[in-house]
């Protein structure tokens, strides 16, 4: 009997079927405070992404060498060592970014996506598998940030990919790209209700692709009930 996940489950249920973000519902703060631009969510995104992936590989690794009693605060110091690291290297190569995001990027090592995957997923499972799963959650968690970011950014500047030089350095100054010209902007995208209102459309989509899925998916062989018989009875005369 298997009793470990394939690459291609932890990929389908990291990006899909079990995403942080839109079905778990974890992270909801960095999640909806730092979605107002591409490149706050970006940022925020690849800085999650590092430490979730990190972690899981370090706990999976010392999975069978620490005791029940003191495993929490040994996974929560993992998480909080890589962060500092994180933190380190945007203050060096993204310091403005750094800023903006701010508190949120310390918040990361109390994210409940982290040290819920540590304790779920990477204390039971080797290292490769772990890490992997680690990967895959925090691209999902970042892809919900990048297309609320997107879309926030979009309909409250009329723009898209703004300031990605506070990420990329000067060759991303001219990325920024006019979508709407003359646009006077919808304030309410960009202000935190307008990130509540997002969310929700986004899960609504997703509930309503899996909904399809579902509906479209061929009946298994055994839940096919056999319909009912008709017995036809015939009456005659026989001369």
């Amino acid at each position: 009997m298997r009793t470990h996940p394939t690459y291609r489950e932890i990929t389908i249920n990291g990006l899909w079927k079990n995403n942080p973000g839109l079905v778990q519902l974890l992270g909801l703060c960095p999640l909806l405070g730092t979605s107002n631009s591409m490149v706050n969510a970006l940022g925020l995104g690849l800085a999650t992404t590092l430490v979730l992936a990190c972690s899981n590989a370090a706990v999976a690794l010392i999975r069978n060498a620490v005791s029940d009693a003191v495993r929490l605060p040994i996974f929560v110091m993992i998480i909080a060592a890589l962060t500092t690291c994180i933190e380190l290297l945007m203050r060096a190569y993204t310091y403005e970014l750094y800023q903006i995001l701010g508190i949120f990027i310390p918040l990361i090592t109390t994210n409940c996506i982290i040290l819920g995957r540590a304790e779920a997923f990477a204390a039971k499972h080797n290292v490769l598998q772990a890490g992997f799963d680690g990967l895959m959650m925090g691209v999902g968690f970042g892809l919900v940030l990048l297309a609320l970011g997107t879309l926030r950014e979009l309909f409250g500047t009329g723009m898209l990919l703004g300031n990605m030089q506070l990420l990329f350095g000067s060759m991303a100054a001219d990325w920024q790209i006019s979508v709407f010209p003359h646009y006077q902007g919808f304030l309410l995208a960009i202000l935190p209700p307008g990130a509540f209102l997002v969310l929700g459309l986004l899960i609504a989509l997703k509930n309503r692709i899996d909904e399809m899925v579902a509906a479209r998916a061929p009946v298994p062989q055994d839940d096919q009930t056999p319909a009912p018989s008709r017995r036809v009875r015939v009456t005659g005369v026989i001369e």
